[in-house]
C-alpha cells in the first residue's frame, strides 16, 4: 500500500497541482498565507524564443507567494509572435501599419507585451496617439549583425578586419565576388527590418546615386528573401567547397542570437556574426503594460519586471544566446568571434533612443513598392483646379509636382509590375468623363510609353471633377482583368473635394452600391486615394475605401505627394 499522504500536505500537492496545470493562471492566498487577499490574473504576449523562459520565470514567481498591493497575483503567458500582436493593436486603434496587414481574429491583446523589438511601439505610437503603453524597460537584448559563412567572413578579413556595410553593398550591386544577399521580410520580423534601415543609409555611402543604388539594393535582397528566419538559415551553405558556398546564402541581417543558435547545431559551415559600425538597431524586447490596464494588473505587472530582471532570467537568456537588458551576457553566454563584451542600443537610434518613425516607414514603403508584383491602374485628376499653383513647390502647377512623383514612384516598379494610367475630368468623350492613355501592360515592355504618357498628361480647362463614375469605371476595369499573386490596385490622385460633376452621374450611395455589386473577395481590388490640398472631401472618400479596402492619404501640402504616392501605392490588402 502506498503511504498515506498527511492532510496539510495533501492540501499544499493539490494546490500545487492547481498551479502548474493553469500555467500560474491562480495566485491563491493559501501560497502566501496572510500576506495577500483577493487574487488578479495577469496575461502576457512573448515571442516564441523566450516565451518558455518568462513563463518558468513567471511560475517560479508565483509558485513563490506573488503579490502586489496585498492582491494575490497569477500569471499567464502566451506565445505571440510580434508582428501578429502589432497587427491586432493597430486594428484597434483603426490605424494601418505599413506591410503589417490585417488583424488575425485569434489574437487576443494582453495586459503585457514583450514584443522582440521596441520598432513596434515606436510604429504603433506614431500612428496612433492613443497607444500610451508603459513601462517599455527591456528585459533582454541581440544585436542585430550580418550573418555569414565563416569562409566568405575570413575571404574579406573577419575576424581582424570587419567588413563595412557600404563596401558590401558596392560589391553585391557589382557582382564582383558573386555574393547573395538576403532578409527576413522586414516589415514583418524586426531583426530584417533594423537590417533594410541600415541598407538604406548605406546605400547614400555608396558614391552611386542614392535611389538606384537603394532600389538595385532592395531587388537584390527580395531575391534571396524568406518569411521566417527559420526558412532563410537554411539557405547558407551546407557544405564548405566552394560550389556550395557559391550556391548558398552569402550574407543576411539577422540577430546575434540567431547566429549563436544556428551555430549551436554544429553546423557543417558555421556562421560568422560581423558586427556593423554603425550598429544597427538591436532587438531590445521590451516590457510594455498595455494602456488601460487597471491599477492591480499594472502592480502585478511591475513586480513581474522586477522578476525578470534577476540574475536566474539573466543566466536562463545566456543559454538562449540573448544577452542581458545591460548587454553584457550572464552565466554561459556563448559570445561569437569578435563580437563585444558588452553591447548597447546605437547612438544613431535618435531622441531618447527612439528611431525617427517616418524613416522607418518610409523605408518599408519603398521595400514592398519595390519588392512585391502588382497590377495597378493609376487615374489622374485633370480638372481645372489642377492648373493650380503650388507655393512650396516654387511655383509648379498641382499637375506638374503630380506627374513628377509619378515619375519617380514609376522608377522603383520592377519590370514585372503592371501598369496603365487613365485621366479624368468631365465630358473627355464618348459620353465618358475618363479617357485611357496608356493600358495595362507589362513594365518591362511598356514603361517608356508609359512615362510618355504621363509626362503629356494637361489639365483641362474649366474641367470639373467626375470622380464617381470615373472610379467605378476604374474598378470593374482591373477587376475584369484580374491576376492572381499580384496586388491589384486602382490609384486616384485627385485635388477636388470630392464628385462634381454637372450632369450627373452616380451619386456617393449609388458608387458604393455599384462597388458592393461588383466586389469579390477571392478577387480582391483595394482603391488607394491620394487627395492633395486641403479641400479633399475625406468623408466621403474614407466611406469608399472602407467599401472596397485600400486607404486615404492627404496630401495638404501638394509638394509633399511624394511622400503620400509611395506609402499609397505599398499599401497591400490583408494577407497579403
Amino acid at each position: 500500500m502506498r503511504e498515506r499522504i498527511p492532510a496539510a500536505g495533501a492540501i499544499a500537492a493539490a494546490v500545487a497541482l492547481i498551479v502548474v496545470v493553469g500555467g500560474s493562471y491562480f495566485g491563491y492566498r493559501e501560497l502566501s498565507g496572510d500576506k495577500c487577499s483577493g487574487q488578479v490574473k495577469l496575461t502576457v504576449a512573448a515571442p516564441p524564443e523566450i516565451v518558455d523562459d518568462v513563463r518558468a520565470t513567471a511560475d517560479a514567481w508565483v509558485a513563490d507567494g506573488a503579490t502586489a498591493n496585498g492582491v494575490c497575483v497569477g500569471v499567464e503567458v502566451g506565445e505571440t509572435n510580434p508582428v501578429d500582436l502589432a497587427a491586432a493593436l493597430a486594428a484597434k486603434h483603426g490605424v494601418a501599419l505599413t506591410g503589417v496587414g490585417g488583424a488575425s481574429g485569434s489574437v487576443t491583446i494582453p495586459d503585457v507585451w514583450i514584443a522582440d523589438s521596441s520598432l513596434w511601439l515606436h510604429r504603433l505610437r506614431a500612428a496612433a496617439p492613443g497607444f500610451t503603453p508603459t513601462d517599455g524597460g527591456s528585459i533582454a537584448l541581440s544585436p542585430v549583425v550580418l550573418a555569414m559563412p565563416e569562409p566568405i567572413a575570413k575571404s574579406l578579413g573577419w575576424p581582424e578586419k570587419k567588413p563595412d556595410l557600404p563596401g558590401l553593398l558596392k560589391e553585391i550591386l557589382t557582382g564582383n565576388r558573386g555574393l547573395r544577399a538576403g532578409i527576413v521580410e522586414p516589415t514583418r520580423d524586426a531583426a530584417g527590418m533594423s537590417g533594410l534601415l541600415s541598407l538604406g543609409s548605406a546605400a547614400t555611402q555608396t558614391g552611386e546615386n542614392a535611389q538606384q543604388a537603394q532600389t538595385a539594393a532592395l531587388r537584390a535582397l527580395a531575391s534571396g528573401k524568406s518569411a521566417v528566419r527559420d526558412d532563410l538559415t537554411a539557405k547558407f551553405p551546407q557544405a564548405a567547397d566552394q560550389a556550395s558556398l557559391t550556391a548558398g546564402l552569402s550574407l543576411a541581417a539577422l540577430s546575434e542570437e540567431d547566429v549563436i543558435r544556428y551555430n549551436a547545431k554544429k553546423p557543417p559551415v558555421p556562421l560568422a556574426a560581423v558586427y556593423l559600425d554603425p550598429a544597427p538597431l538591436p532587438l531590445d524586447y521590451p516590457y510594455a503594460v498595455m494602456p488601460g490596464t487597471d491599477p492591480d494588473k499594472a502592480a502585478a505587472a511591475d513586480s513581474l519586471h522586477r522578476a525578470l530582471d534577476g540574475g536566474g532570467f539573466r543566466d536562463r537568456l545566456a543559454a538562449l544566446g540573448l544577452r542581458g537588458p545591460d548587454g553584457e551576457g550572464g552565466a554561459g553566454f556563448a559570445l561569437p568571434a569578435g563580437g563585444p563584451a558588452k553591447a548597447g542600443a546605437p547612438a544613431a537610434a535618435g531622441n531618447g533612443g527612439a528611431p525617427d518613425t517616418a524613416v522607418v516607414d518610409r523605408a518599408l514603403a519603398t521595400w514592398t513598392t519595390v519588392t512585391a508584383p502588382a497590377r495597378m491602374l493609376a487615374v489622374f485628376d485633370i480638372s481645372g483646379t489642377m492648373r493650380g499653383p503650388v507655393p512650396s513647390a516654387g511655383g509648379a502647377t498641382r499637375m506638374e509636382v503630380t506627374k513628377e512623383a509619378a515619375r519617380r514612384g514609376l522608377a522603383l516598379f520592377g519590370d514585372d509590375w503592371a501598369v496603365g494610367a487613365w485621366v479624368f475630368s468631365t465630358n473627355l468623350g464618348g459620353g465618358k468623363d475618363w479617357r485611357e492613355i496608356a493600358p495595362i501592360g507589362p513594365l518591362a515592355s511598356t514603361r517608356g510609353q508609359l512615362l510618355q504618357a504621363i509626362s503629356a498628361i494637361e489639365p483641362k480647362q474649366n474641367g470639373d471633377t467626375g470622380l464617381y463614375d470615373t472610379l467605378a469605371a476604374a474598378y470593374e476595369t482591373v477587376q475584369d482583368g484580374w491576376q492572381a499573386g499580384r496586388v491589384n490596385s486602382v490609384l486616384i490622385l485627385t485635388d477636388g473635394i470630392g464628385n462634381d460633376d454637372p450632369e450627373g452621374g452616380l451619386s456617393l450611395p449609388a458608387l458604393l452600391n455599384r462597388l458592393e455589386e461588383l466586389k469579390d473577395p477571392k478577387r480582391p481590388i483595394q482603391v488607394i486615394i491620394l487627395g492633395l490640398g486641403d479641400k479633399v472631401n475625406r468623408g466621403a472618400l474614407d466611406q469608399i475605401t472602407r467599401t472596397t479596402g485600400g486607404g486615404v492619404l492627404i496630401a495638404a501640402d501638394p509638394a509633399q505627394i511624394g511622400e503620400a504616392f509611395l506609402k499609397g501605392i505599398s499599401l497591400r490588402p490583408t494577407g497579403s
